[in-house]
């Protein structure tokens, strides 16, 4: 199990009138990453924030902006959530033609490259594409929504890419997003992830207690 557990909380359950105030909370609490998805109400059936959110975000926190693309054609939009101030962006195989070209598109914008697996996807579609990310994130519910359940049966397609990962001796990250709770965090922790997205978790339990939240999903 990697000991090194980051935890990038997704501000889709913050509270959007405050988003600001929301961000800045996170970085003293002590998240590592700030999660932040982006739909377009075309390849998952929910919109949500653009560019220009992401852009006025940005001067408020050095925090890492893991920028998670559920937008399709891809390629059109990257530079500009590129230009927001996105660190890492992630991007669906389904959600281009040319899964190499999308890699080289955010690779030559300078930015971490993220690939997205759905509940169902199967593996085959990133598995030659491992070597030239630096993020694998994990969808443990479908895409779309917050305070979704969490899907178990995604911990051995994960064990996979763990094992994939350590024997070829890549750096590659494994994210896991989708109900990810107090509860649960340890089994995916122990599937290979060590990065964990939490909303709901982190916003809600404990009275909104984002930094004993934060913790507790470190820890245990």
């Amino acid at each position: 199990m990697t000991t090194s557990i980051k935890i990038s909380p997704s501000i889709l359950s913050a509270n959007f009138s405050k988003l600001g105030e929301e961000v800045i909370s996170l970085e003293k609490a002590g998240a590592d990453y700030i999660h932040i998805d982006v739909m377009d109400g075309h390849f998952v059936p929910n919109l949500t924030i653009g560019p220009e959110v992401i852009k006025e975000l940005r001067p408020l926190t050095k925090k890492i902006f893991d920028v998670h693309l559920m937008i399709s054609p891809v390629d059109n939009f990257i530079k500009d959530f590129s230009n927001a101030g996105a660190d890492i962006i992630t991007f669906h195989p389904e959600a281009t033609t040319n899964v190499a070209n999308t890699i080289n598109l955010i690779k030559n914008e300078g930015k971490k490259v993220g690939i997205s697996l759905k509940p169902k996807s199967k593996i085959d579609l990133i598995e030659k594409y491992i070597d030239q990310v630096d993020l694998i994130l994990i969808m443990s519910v479908e895409p779309g929504f917050g305070g979704q359940k969490f899907m178990p049966e995604v911990l051995d397609k994960t064990k996979k890419i763990k094992e994939i990962i350590d024997k070829k001796n890549l750096k590659v990250e494994i994210e896991m997003d989708g109900g990810i709770n107090f509860d649960n965090c340890s089994k995916a922790k122990e599937a290979g992830v060590n990065i964990l997205v939490s909303g709901s978790t982190i916003f809600k339990e404990n009275k909104g207690d984002l930094k004993k939240n934060i913790e507790i999903l470190r820890t245990n």
